[in-house]
């Protein structure tokens, strides 16, 4: 039996039950073997634009006697996969905007699918704002530590219609504050930090951004010995970042 890190197995907890999975960048298949070999979904494809990975993962499926049932494909993205072939498409490890490359480019394969599983090790922002802006409706997050390294699972799922699409993301990004009677958190902190997360900070919520506070400050300290406009301007972004992180720690704090 598989056993899948703290990571892959928050992305497995978000696969619909039941239904079929692709994962796009299987790499060794770890994710849909240890899915089927535990009854969750009854098929998969695994997905890797690269040849090698994919080899290793053809070998984990047979290793697993679930040649069967998961099937190892080489392509771009979600070239792999026809429409409405799957119910869960799942894509991990990868940077926010390589994810978004992925879903802008495979449009037609996203037929049928039901929910989006999504964990960028960084670009997260990227990520929640395709989903945004694009119907989806992001239903769940998680964030966890592992190894000393921090990351996000993003759970997605389809709306019926632009309607409800809009009035989902209306109510999730827009009027909220995170305390009664105070101003109310701007769309780009949401992105930024997570609607959900930021609705149900748990403890490791805090510890990521204090630590993202602090790298901030070197970067920022860096940029001020440069004198060009462009680093002016950078820095000046990641100053108002800086303090917008730090006003939401201190609104939380109370």
């Amino acid at each position: 039996m598989i056993q899948l890190s703290k990571r892959l197995s928050a992305v497995a907890a978000y696969a619909v039950p039941g239904g079929a999975l692709a994962d796009i960048g299987t790499d060794h298949a770890l994710l849909p073997v240890s899915l089927v070999q535990r009854g969750l979904i009854p098929r998969a494809v695994g997905g890797d634009v690269n040849v090698g990975p994919a080899r290793a993962a053809e070998r984990q499926v047979a290793s697993a006697g679930l040649a069967g049932k998961i099937d190892v494909r080489v392509g771009d993205g979600l070239a792999v996969i026809a429409p409405n072939e799957v119910e869960t498409i799942t894509i991990a490890g990868m940077g926010g905007g390589t994810i978004v490359d992925i879903l802008n480019g495979g449009a037609e394969a996203l037929a049928g699918v039901r929910r989006l599983v999504l964990q960028p090790n960084v670009g997260e922002r990227l990520v929640r704002a395709w989903l945004r802006d694009n119907g989806w409706k992001l239903a769940a997050e998680t964030l966890l530590e592992e190894d000393g390294l921090w990351y996000e699972v993003l759970s997605a799922d389809a709306a019926a219609d632009p309607a409800e699409a809009r009035a989902w993301n209306e109510a999730l990004y827009e009027g909220f504050a995170l305390v009664d009677g105070g101003p109310p958190v701007s769309s780009d902190v949401l992105l930024l930090m997570g609607p959900h997360l930021l609705r149900s900070p748990a403890p490791p919520f805090e510890a990521k951004w204090k630590a993202y506070v602090a790298k901030l400050d070197s970067l920022i300290e860096q940029i001020r010995r440069s004198d060009s406009p462009e680093a002016r301007q950078r820095g000046e972004a990641l100053t108002k970042e800086r303090n917008d992180v730090s006003e939401v720690l201190r609104w939380l704090s109370m």
